[in-house]
């Protein structure tokens, strides 16, 4: 039994359940990714200023072609995010695979997303960007924005600072703290220790109701970065947590008790679940037993 490098789920044979590639490339199968690691520097530099590239993990715009055969990269109007290996760490784009696919079953909504084989057979990210369509750019701003902060201060923040965007700017205020809340102990669960200002936005649908993004850029950071603190503190800290910590948050955020302690009491109902799927996860027996204790430790936290 082996996992669909879409969706997590068990899997007899194969890599992928057909569905999950329609869901993700509109086609049941997965298309042939034009590009290796030995040459993606080279093909990223080309792209400097139409593209993220910033940190360790190289960001990069791609495009399928009209017949969804290939996945080639794409200099402007890509609809598709990759992400390769990384040289600085091992695994990260199966750590976030893993960490998005977590984040899905505990109620956080992500976009499609999978591993897929480059050229060269590694494993890269690849993400369907939520932001575009095929009428152009959605109106999205992320936290740094919406604080008038610039792109460098985005470690600035705070989880209390992000509750006053959401307050301030969301169209259902008391909805979206919810999910902001949920999706910050999520992150904080798996060890997460870079969901900063960018890395949260909100997105104008529609409807014109501007909401909270789908969750991005989830990547349990402790996996390779041993205690790896928050990047924005909670109740000022950024590390050893409590179970009062967050009900304090939630209560700063104008959430019920009953609301709390259901999203806390759901996040670590989850641990099973997750432990068997990162048993069968395409990572390695290190980065496995790192992140099982990680959710271990947290859980009991979340327990008091």
């Amino acid at each position: 039994m082996t996992r669909c490098h879409v969706c997590m789920d068990p899997l007899p044979t194969g890599t992928y359940h057909e569905p999950c590639l329609v869901d993700l490339f509109g086609v049941p199968r997965a298309p042939f990714v034009d590009v290796d690691l030995a040459r993606l520097q080279t093909l990223a530099l080309s792209m400097v200023g139409r593209s993220s590239l910033s940190g360790a993990q190289r960001k990069i715009s791609a495009t399928l072609d009209d017949e969804r055969a290939t996945l080639s990269l794409a200099i402007e109007g890509g609809l598709y995010i990759l992400k390769p290996q990384a040289s600085a760490f091992e695994e990260l784009p199966e750590i976030e695979w893993v960490t998005q696919r977590l984040a899905a079953c505990a109620g956080i909504e992500v976009p499609p997303a999978g591993l897929v084989a480059l050229a060269d057979g590694t494993r890269a990210y690849v993400v369907r960007r939520f932001d575009r369509d095929p009428g152009g750019k959605l109106a999205m701003e992320d936290f740094c924005q919406l604080a008038e902060l610039p792109p460098a201060a985005k470690y600035d923040g705070s989880a209390e600072l992000c509750g006053r965007i959401v307050d301030r700017y969301a169209s259902q205020p008391l909805v979206e703290l919810l999910r902001l809340f949920r999706q910050l102990v999520f992150n904080w669960w798996v060890g997460n220790g870079d969901l900063h200002l960018k890395n949260l936005a909100l997105l104008r649908g529609p409807d014109g109701l501007h909401r909270l993004s789908p969750a991005y850029d989830q990547v349990a950071t402790r996996v390779v970065i041993a205690d790896d603190p928050l990047a924005l503190p909670v109740g000022g800290k950024r590390d050893n947590l409590k179970r009062s910590t967050w009900l304090t948050l939630a209560r700063t955020y104008g959430l019920g008790p009953r609301a709390a302690d259901r999203v806390l009491s759901e996040i670590a109902a989850g641990l099973e679940n997750a432990l068997a799927a990162l048993t069968e996860a395409p990572l390695s027996p290190g980065a496995i037993d790192t992140y099982c204790r990680t959710l271990r430790q947290r859980t009991a936290t979340l327990a008091g």
